[in-house]
């Protein structure tokens, strides 16, 4: 079984108890459900330059708009239907910008390259499922 490396990112703004999550839809693909910033770690990469890449790549967000607050899980996620594990990495980040709701063209050299994401905050206790059990260690933050 091949195992892939995965960075997942929760990145929030405001306080408890009206904390909110930046989540994204597929602008062309609804389907796809709602998701959080992540992606697959690249060859001999570390872990915090793949989650600032995939941060940026997905949301156009740099690095100096965020708070880093830590690693909060890391546990196995087997996807349906495929021969592979996902080693998944989740990070905290709070968010230090003013957008709130926006759109994002990806470009990258992953399969999401050239789709367009809708972001915007969530309120956490009211955070409908995320796709694939993204939304798996809320709870630990």
């Amino acid at each position: 079984m091949k195992i892939k490396r995965k960075v997942l990112a929760y990145i929030t703004k405001g306080q408890e108890p009206n904390l909110e999550l930046l989540v994204f839809e597929h602008k062309d693909f609804p389907e796809a459900g709602l998701q959080v910033p992540a992606g697959t770690i690249e060859e001999d990469e570390l872990l915090i330059d793949a989650l600032y890449r995939e941060i940026n790549e997905e949301t156009g967000l740099v690095r100096d708009a965020l708070y880093f607050m830590g690693k909060i899980h890391k546990y196995n996620y087997y996807p349906q239907g495929k021969d592979t594990v996902h080693e998944r990495n989740f990070f905290h980040l709070n968010y230090a910008g003013e957008q709130v709701n926006w759109e994002h063209n990806v470009v990258s050299n992953g399969l999401d390259n050239g789709l367009t994401f809708k972001f915007r905050f969530e309120p956490i206790k009211t955070l409908p499922e995320l796709s694939g059990e993204q939304g798996e260690a809320l709870k630990m933050m």
